[in-house]
């Protein structure tokens, strides 16, 4: 468990930092997406439209891949068009799960990595060495024509439209909107989390001048990078991911973020890159947490009014013992192939 959490953390801070990086080849389509058809007659308007929404395919977990893309896909009339992520043998797999299932005609790409760009950018983990090797590579996305794009971890399901979530408003000179970790729901419906982490001081280590030189109160909100909706004129504007790559260079050479929870790999540089300048998102749209503790549950009526629930921490709805896996299963596409197998018995 502990291995698939830190690969999802390269694997998500990968992505973000190379997120309006072009990607042309091995791009696989589904139904043809409207920017890769040769009709001359579109318009940049009609592109528009269309709303990128990216997702990670992981080794041992694409199951959750194939469950978030169907509750999205179910809950609105929009355009989408999905870039699924990952490494190329799970991306083979992802493919042939799509095209045999009730999903075969949702507008997807699928997105290979660059397998050299961790290369001095990643602390060596004595713990978990595998996690240099260079499978655990970058992810680009295509969002060429796209002036926003949602990320989604992969342990989510979507109960509202994602049009909603695409509409967030961005306050001028803001990259993203991600969700504060201080916009929790009431005690009542926490009140096992225990040890839950929500300031910046869980992240970053300030036992460090380099971290102590940035000025940020340790107290400081810390937000959630399993939901982003971002503005990637602004991104490129503000060369976002030249500054998260200057955060994990630095990292690699002073180890700055804390070990508890930072990892050096994707929440701490972006919470530094960030600090005061993102908007957020309505919190009806990350309600989080339902991972944390297999004995902490929400209530029915705050679930039904919720427009996106994760499943970050350990204890995932597909595994044993996980809570409120009856809301994910819902959602959940059969692997033609049978490997992915639901384990809800202990």
């Amino acid at each position: 468990m502990a291995l698939l959490r830190k690969i999802n953390q390269v694997l998500l801070f990968l992505l973000i930092v190379t997120l309006c990086v072009i990607l042309y080849k091995k791009v696989h389509k589904g139904t043809v997406p409207k920017n890769d058809a040769d009709d001359e007659s579109e318009t940049p308007e009609e592109l528009e439209e269309e709303i990128p929404v990216v997702i990670c395919a992981a080794a041992g977990r694409m199951g959750a891949t194939m469950a978030a893309i169907n509750s999205i896909y179910s809950n609105t009339d929009a355009n989408i068009l999905f870039y699924v992520v990952g490494l190329r043998n799970t991306l083979t797999r992802i493919r042939k799960w799509i095209e045999h299932s009730k999903l075969r005609e949702i507008n997807f790409k699928i997105v290979e990595f660059n397998p050299m760009v961790l290369k001095g950018k990643i602390r060596p983990d004595s713990s978990r060495p595998e996690l240099l090797q260079p499978q655990f590579a970058e992810m680009k996305v295509a969002t060429a024509s796209a002036l926003g794009v949602i990320y989604l971890d992969d342990d989510v399901i979507v109960q509202g439209d994602i049009q909603e979530l695409y509409d967030t408003t961005l306050a001028l000179g803001h990259a993203a909107a991600f969700s504060d970790d201080c916009d929790l729901p009431s005690a009542q419906d926490i009140n096992r989390l225990v040890g839950l982490q929500n300031t910046y001081m869980g992240y970053l280590d300030y036992r460090k001048k380099a971290i102590k030189d940035l000025g940020i109160s340790p107290s400081t909100c810390s937000f959630n990078p399993g939901v982003i909706v971002a503005n990637m004129t602004e991104w490129k504007h503000q060369r976002i991911t030249k500054q998260l790559e200057k955060w994990m260079q630095k990292n690699v050479e002073e180890n700055l973020y804390s070990s508890s929870l930072g990892g050096g790999v994707a929440t701490s540089p972006m919470l530094i890159v960030f600090h005061g300048k993102y908007s957020t998102i309505n919190p009806l749209w990350h309600i989080r947490h339902l991972g944390w503790n297999p004995d902490a549950r929400y209530s029915e009526h705050f679930l039904q009014e919720a427009k996106l629930l994760h499943w970050n921490g350990r204890h995932k709805p597909w595994d044993f013992p996980s809570v409120h896996n009856d809301l994910w299963e819902s959602w959940f596409v059969p692997d033609p192939a049978g490997i992915f197998k639901l384990n809800h018995h202990s």
